[in-house]
Order: structure tokens, then sequence, then C-alpha cells
């Protein structure tokens, strides 16, 4: 994510806006998950980033995170990526009835509203930015899903993109 994503943008005639970059090798991962609430269909959006690539143990603390703040029950949609498998594994060593897990087909991040989060961070808030450091990387990203988190329309058009119904 340090490199940045360079969209068409105006500028006065003559005056061609630069993004000064080098080749960055830091990384910024992040999980994250979108709550529906089953009565009021409320919208949470829920969050961590990582300075490393995310493993099995951090999915499953953020999972447990997950389970811990909506004690009434929770249903996961996950993709298939092998850290999600074993988290949710490990996760379900002991069985709750309070937990139901549902896997989306492999490859298809069109039918993850959680894809379309992170297409909105870097395609529209994080376009033609070239962060200087993770730090600032981080903040940035930060800023995004403050704003994302605020807008529910947005979120539900993120379920709308994936076609699934609320």
């Amino acid at each position: 994510m340090l490199q940045p994503v360079v969209r068409r943008t105006w500028a006065p005639r003559g005056q061609t806006p630069l993004l000064r970059q080098w080749d960055r090798h830091d990384r910024l991962s992040a999980v994250s998950a979108i709550s529906v609430s089953p009565q009021r269909h409320r919208l949470g959006l829920c969050w961590e980033a990582h300075r490393d690539n995310i493993r099995t143990g951090q999915m499953l603390a953020f999972l447990r995170a997950l389970r811990r703040r909506h004690p009434n029950g929770l249903i996961l949609i996950l993709d298939r990526w092998s850290v999600h498998r074993s988290a949710v594994r490990r996760l379900l060593e002991r069985p709750s009835r309070r937990l139901q897990v549902e896997w989306l087909p492999s490859h298809a991040p069109e039918l993850n509203p959680v894809e379309q989060v992170w297409n909105h961070a870097k395609y529209t808030d994080l376009s033609n930015r070239a962060p200087d450091d993770l730090d600032e990387l981080e903040s940035l990203v930060q800023d995004s899903i403050a704003q994302t988190r605020g807008q529910s329309q947005l979120l539900r058009s993120f379920f709308r993109t994936a076609k699934l119904k609320l």
C-alpha cells in the first residue's frame, strides 16, 4: 500500500502533478469485518492493522474480539484464505451455538462486501497519495475507515455490489 494508486486527476495546464515514490517493501496488512444488527439492520465496521503479514494467531484474536463484541451470536461469512480457514478451525475446537460460519466460493472477491471497503479505501480515499512511511499510511487508512464507518449508505452499497441482501 505504500505504492500509490495513480488515478487521473485535474491540474492547471502545464503543471502535471507528480507523485514522488521509491521502491518500498514495507507492508501494512489489515483485517476487517462488517457487522449487521439483526433487529435494526444497523451496520458496523471493525478493523485492525498489522505491520507484517497476518497470521493465524492474529486472525484468531480478531475473531475472538468480534465474538466478545457480539455476545448474542455471530455469523461469519469468510473467503477461503488459508489463514481464515485455520483460525476458524481453531475457534471451533470448542463448539458454540453462538457462532455460525458460512464460506464464500474460492477466488470470488466480488461476493465479499469487505473487499469493497478496501477497494473504496484504495481507489477513492487513498488514490494519488504517496505516504512517506508506515505511520503516515496507517493514519490515512484509519481516516478512510473512520469516514466509511460513518456512512451507512456506503456500507449498504457494498452489500448491493456483492449482490447480498441485508
